[in-house]
């Protein structure tokens, strides 16, 4: 089955020109010029990944974004002329997998697209179906982190970041080695992405982020993660 793509630009000849490309690599390939419009074929035709433009007329992509990320955790890449800190934070709080820079190569759209397709598709990287973390419960079947029953909403992205935390067992884990587990290796140089995702992580599931009890900082190295109790 051919991976269903969504992509949504308001600009009538670079949306042409990427179904054309997408399809010819082997997607089926949904478009829309618009965010309305984008939600309606989203709803009915339930994309495995959307490739979203942000700066649009109208509803624009971070409204998108909230709104997708309200019923579904749909992979999404933002396609943005900005490249700003508050920006790539703004798109991270809402949960958004990936930011492409216009201008961009098709060679390094094909590349994003593929990695964030390919973290969707992994299966739970542990044997362990549950495991309690002091107060919090992580179940890797339905893929849900709780803490005294109810869920924490966590973005496939941040998900499967403790997902790999998890698997190394108490072990400190270098940003390196989580950037090419968590986003491929061709992000492998930009450490600073490790460090708001972490951040993001820890403002969910750390009672104290600032003074984290979860995640620890294992300084000029990485990260580790408290070792819990199967469940």
């Amino acid at each position: 089955m051919k991976p269903k793509l969504l992509v949504v630009d308001d600009d009538p000849t670079l949306l042409r020109f990427l179904r054309d490309y997408l399809q010819d690599e082997g997607y089926t390939v949904l478009t829309a010029t618009g965010g309305a419009e984008a939600l309606r074929v989203a709803y009915r035709e339930h994309p495995h990944l959307v490739l979203l433009d942000v700066m649009m007329p109208g509803m624009d992509g971070w409204q998108v974004t909230a709104r997708l990320r309200e019923l579904s955790d749909v992979p999404i890449i933002l396609l943005t002329a900005k490249n700003t800190e508050a920006d790539k934070l703004r798109g991270f709080r809402l949960g958004v997998d990936d930011y492409i820079t216009k201008p961009f190569s098709f060679a390094e759209l094909k590349a994003r697209i593929q990695a964030v397709l390919n973290r969707a598709r992994r299966s739970p990287a542990t044997e362990t179906p549950r495991l309690r973390l002091g107060e919090l419960e992580i179940d890797f079947d339905r893929r849900e982190v709780r803490r005294q029953q109810q869920i924490i909403p966590l973005t496939p992205t941040e998900f499967r970041l403790l997902e790999v935390l998890v698997r190394a067992q108490g072990r400190a884990v270098a940003e390196e080695e989580l950037l090419r587990e968590v986003w491929g290796t061709h992000r492998t140089e930009d450490t600073a992405l490790i460090r708001r995702y972490i951040w993001l992580l820890r403002k969910k599931i750390e009672p104290k982020p600032d003074t984290p009890r979860y995640i620890l900082t294992v300084r000029g190295y990485g990260y580790r993660l408290e070792e819990g109790e199967t469940a």
